[in-house]
């Protein structure tokens, strides 16, 4: 079963799903069949730590706290 991304235009929840072909997705949110399919971001394995320190670098500046440990996000915001 492939992972879809969908878009509720009912209540406006984001999320996603295993869909099978034959199956009818539903917002976990509302219930609401009106969806519309996103492009799914695909996570790859990041080989290079720079690369990843510098990506969470840039996440940290536009405020996007999500791929640090608490532990970091309240050393951050200390400082």
């Amino acid at each position: 079963m492939p992972l879809y991304a969908y878009h509720c235009l009912d209540c406006n929840a984001d999320f996603e799903q295993l869909v099978r072909a034959s199956d009818v997705p539903a917002c976990p949110a509302c219930g609401s069949e009106k969806l519309q399919q996103q492009v799914a971001k695909i996570c790859v394995e990041i080989k290079y730590p720079a690369i990843a320190k510098s990506w969470r670098r840039a996440a940290a500046a536009e405020g996007h706290t999500c791929n640090f440990s608490q532990q970091e996000v309240t050393a951050k915001k200390k400082s």
